[in-house]
């Protein structure tokens, strides 16, 4: 199925994409099976979305499905149908904080 994906401003600059990226992944569609989907097309991603070691989010990283917050979901939830047909994108953001 094809999965698409918006990137924040400085990934797309890290991987020289110009807009939305979009990808095949295998069923069943998760936020992991979209992750490894995109690390494995974009090799310089690998660390800067998931830590490099345990997989899991980085911080300052949320990802947005269907319009909400997936960012703490299980990783192994699948995906609405909205996002594995390619209706609606799977978005990560990268999280501003200050005071």
């Amino acid at each position: 199925m094809t999965v698409r994906i918006v990137l924040p401003a400085h990934l797309r600059t890290l991987t020289g994409v110009k807009g939305k990226v979009f990808l095949e992944v295998e069923e069943p569609i998760t936020q992991r099976s979209v992750l490894d989907a995109l690390e494995a097309t974009y090799p310089m991603l690998r660390g800067t979305i998931r830590d490099r070691a345990t997989l899991k989010r980085r911080p300052f990283i949320r990802f947005f499905v269907c319009g909400e917050d997936w960012s703490h979901a299980s990783p192994d939830d699948p995906l609405p149908e909205a996002v594995t047909t390619g209706a609606e994108p799977f978005m990560i953001v990268g999280a501003m904080a200050g005071g």
